[in-house]
C-alpha cells in the first residue's frame, strides 16, 4: 500500500483571482476545476512537480461555519496564515521574471543562511518565501 500527501490546501478570498495569479504569474497549471453547487474544488500544480497539487479553496460552508468563514478571511488578508515555500534554481532570475509578470514582492532577494531568498504574497495575502535550492 502506498500513500502520501497529494494535495495541500490554501485558503483564498477569490478563486478566480487566485487562479489568474497562480497560473498567469507563477506558471502553475490547472489540475482540477470542479463545482458542486456553490462549492468549487480548484487545484493547480507546478509543472516540475506533477504529483503534487495546491488546492485554492475559498473558506465557506459546508467546510466551515459562517463565523469561521469570516475569521479565516480576515486572517488571510492580514497574512497570518503560515507561509509557503517555493524552491527555485536561481532566486534572482526568478525574482526578475516574476516581477515582469506582475508579482509584487515584500522582500528582494537576500543572501543569508547559506542561500538566497525573497518573499511575496498572493492576492489574498498568503505569504510565500522563495528560496534558491542549495547546489
Amino acid at each position: 500500500m502506498s500513500q502520501g500527501v497529494g494535495v495541500a490546501g490554501l485558503y483564498v478570498r477569490d478563486q478566480d483571482e487566485a487562479l489568474e495569479f497562480y497560473v498567469g504569474k507563477l506558471g502553475f497549471k490547472v489540475h482540477t476545476d470542479a463545482r458542486n453547487g456553490d462549492y468549487r474544488w480548484l487545484t493547480v500544480q507546478h509543472p516540475d512537480q506533477p504529483s503534487f497539487q495546491l488546492g485554492l479553496f475559498k473558506p465557506q460552508p459546508p467546510t466551515v461555519d459562517e463565523a469561521s468563514t469570516q475569521t479565516l478571511r480576515e486572517m488571510i488578508a492580514k497574512g497570518a496564515m503560515p507561509p509557503l515555500v517555493l524552491s527555485v534554481d536561481d532566486c534572482r532570475a526568478s525574482y526578475d521574471a516574476m516581477r515582469e509578470r506582475g508579482v509584487e514582492f515584500t522582500q528582494e532577494p537576500i543572501e543569508r543562511f547559506g542561500s538566497i531568498d525573497a518573499s511575496f504574497r498572493d492576492p489574498s495575502g498568503n505569504g510565500w518565501k522563495m528560496i534558491e535550492a542549495r547546489k
